[in-house]
């Protein structure tokens, strides 16, 4: 790693998960020497999880190479305008622009797209169907950690799908993107738009809506590409 290159990595989750899946990404990026810090986010709203991620990018050390998965990548879009953070990663996730949220990005799914397996709201908050997970959300997991992955679901609260972005971190932060080709929960041609609104560096990556668990190699060399490419200019 070079000696310009961001070292400090933020790592956000999604809906439906907590930061834990984060771990072979984490573990790769640990041993090739970057200061790594996973947030845990309550998802119960977007100015919550906005807060507990700007905490998290000012404890850590330098500049900041700020990552997000799924809805991670609605944190990371309202979040990383914060000057410390030099760039923002998208890994299958949403970039939303001003004035979006989830619920208004999903709200014209293309013909044909797969419909999420998502339970009606109990209490404000929203769960996959347990036996729906792995097919939605992480098919190329091992089974064993696809079922551990939907029984130790998080709630993703609704009020989270409805925050509004304000002024979206890719506008004024180099982005790179990475697109889950077999993603069954952001459709893949929604994910390419959205890469490309974003003038994202993108990479394209056989894998599912988990694909940061089940490929992390992957994950992390785009991150460590990002925190390169940063140190370069």
């Amino acid at each position: 790693m070079s000696n310009t290159a961001a070292k400090s990595v933020v790592l956000v989750h999604g809906g439906f998960v907590d930061g834990s899946g984060w771990d072979g990404v984490y573990q790769i990026l640990k041993k090739d020497g970057y200061d790594v810090t996973i947030v845990q986010n309550p998802t119960a709203s977007l100015a919550d999880d906005v807060a507990v991620t700007k905490r998290a990018i000012a404890a850590a050390p330098g500049k900041v190479i700020l990552v997000g998965h799924s809805y991670g990548g609605v944190v990371v879009s309202e979040a990383g305008t914060d000057p410390k953070v030099a760039a923002v990663v998208y890994i299958a996730a949403f970039a939303p622009d001003a004035g979006e949220s989830v619920s208004s990005l999903i709200a014209n799914p293309p013909p044909g797209a797969p419909v999420p397996p998502i339970l009606p709201p109990v209490d404000g908050f929203l769960m996959l169907d347990k036996e729906k997970f792995a097919a939605a959300f992480a098919a190329d997991v091992r089974p064993s950690l696809a079922s551990f992955m939907a029984d130790s679901q998080v709630p993703w609260g609704v009020a989270a799908l409805e925050g509004k972005i304000t002024a979206p971190a890719w506008k004024a932060k180099p982005s790179w993107y990475l697109v889950a080709t077999d993603d069954k929960m952001i459709p893949p041609p929604a994910q390419r738009q959205m890469a490309s609104r974003a003038k994202a560096t993108t990479v394209e990556v056989p894998g599912s809506h988990a694909v940061y668990v089940s490929d992390p190699a992957a994950v992390a060399n785009l991150i460590k590409q990002a925190a390169a490419d940063v140190g370069r200019k």
